[in-house]
């Protein structure tokens, strides 16, 4: 397998970066607000935080499972056809989360639907369809790009969600979104392409079975610890995503620096991105990835003992938001180097399926001890174990392309 050659600067395919950059904000920016929703829909509707927490639970957990399919779809028959569905399904799902009559109703909106709609408009099928069309050198920093536009989503979407709540109640605001997403379709057009499109792509890839690719992964030691470290990571953030909000107010903080928090969260991830693919490009991936767990967990742990206040608040947030997505660069330049861009919409898809229950994991689990024993607090710890887990899991993966017969490039 020979290397492929940078694209020169004239090439680089600015238009595509620039929308898919703009659609993982958009798919990324609703959700990560989700949590400023909680308190006044529960308000209004007397649900408990269980029910809630079970439909952002399910949302992540439909987000995993349907990215690899979504990106299987995405590899074969093209990657715009899957976020023009991606648009139309998120905001089906935010309609009737505003209009949900019953908590069965918000987990088939919020649960199921919006899960999907981010599943199918998600970073494993931008990043790949990025992947296709930029070279192996250049990768790792345009997978910082796309992560820090959805980074970015979260900084725009959190004050927005909130003044749009204020100004027009809860319900009213997930329309407004809603309609906001329909935005997605008309940018999917530009990312056009799938697997066999891919200029750069070779023949031992081209040549590959969708079945073979998936043997050839679970037969890769190095992926399955990438993906069981990543397992970790969905635990954590979509944790502090459906929760942190409700956390600072059980603090007896004001509720503006929960959006001060969120917001901080997203900005700095924007900057803890971009660094993520500038440092993944030149220095070894996995060693990077366990020092970004160790990293989240000494900030846990000095959190919960530091006396809370709007100032700890603020550096968690600010630090946090430094890591916070930071794991998605290397994780996907990764999965590229071992195997190539033919079918890393599916494999991408299955590490961020990891990813996502623990999501859902995290989701759960906090709405669940908050109901029962009045307190986060065993998540927060869990968090801090699980993070010292995906340390270790990192530090031997091999940064290397899987062995294949020696095939030269498709002409």
């Amino acid at each position: 397998m020979t290397a492929a050659t940078p694209a020169a600067p004239r090439d680089f395919p600015w238009s595509v970066i620039l929308a898919g950059c703009a659609i993982a904000m958009l798919t990324f920016g609703p959700r990560s607000a989700m949590g400023f929703f909680q308190l006044p829909m529960l308000a209004d509707t007397h649900w408990s935080r269980e029910s809630f927490a079970f439909a952002i639970a399910i949302q992540n957990l439909l987000w995993g499972a349907g990215q690899p399919i979504f990106g299987a779809v995405a590899d074969r028959w093209g990657t715009a056809r899957v976020l023009i569905l991606s648009g139309l399904l998120y905001a089906a799902g935010l309609l009737i989360t505003a209009w949900a009559g019953s908590p069965l109703w918000l987990t088939i909106g919020a649960g199921i639907l919006v899960g999907l709609g981010i599943a199918a408009g998600s970073f494993g099928i931008v990043l790949a369809a990025f992947a296709r069309r930029v070279s192996a050198e250049q990768r790792s920093f345009v997978f910082g790009l796309g992560t820090a536009a959805g980074s970015l989503g979260m900084f725009v979407f959190a004050p927005l969600s909130q003044s749009l709540i204020g100004r027009f109640g809860w319900s009213d605001s997930l329309v407004i979104l809603a309609a906001v997403m329909l935005l997605v379709p008309a940018l999917a057009f530009v990312l056009k392409g799938n697997g066999r499109t891919a200029g750069r792509a070779v023949a031992a890839e081209l040549d590959q079975t969708m079945g073979a690719a998936l043997r050839e992964a679970f037969a890769t030691r190095s992926y399955l610890l990438l993906t069981s470290g990543f397992f970790v990571c969905g635990f954590q953030v979509a944790f502090i995503t459906a929760h942190f909000p409700a956390y600072i107010a059980d603090l007896g903080i004001a509720p503006v620096w929960a959006v001060t928090a969120i917001a901080l969260i997203g900005f700095f991830n924007v900057i803890g991105s971009i660094a993520s693919g500038v440092i993944g490009q030149r220095y070894s991936k996995p060693y990077f990835l366990a020092l970004i767990y160790v990293g989240r967990s000494i900030l846990v742990t000095a959190f919960l003992l530091v006396p809370a206040s709007p100032l700890t608040v603020v550096v968690f947030s600010v630090l946090m938001g430094l890591l916070w997505l930071s794991t998605v660069p290397p994780t996907n330049a990764l999965v590229a180097i071992m195997f190539g861009t033919r079918y890393l919409g599916l494999l991408g898809g299955l590490v961020f399926f990891s990813h996502q229950i623990g999501s859902f994991l995290g989701v759960w689990l906090g709405g669940y001890l908050r109901e029962t024993t009045g307190s986060y607090d065993g998540v927060w710890w869990l968090g801090v174990a699980l993070g010292l887990f995906a340390a270790i899991v990192h530090w031997p993966i091999a940064e290397a392309p899987v062995a294949r017969p020696a095939m030269m490039p498709a002409e």
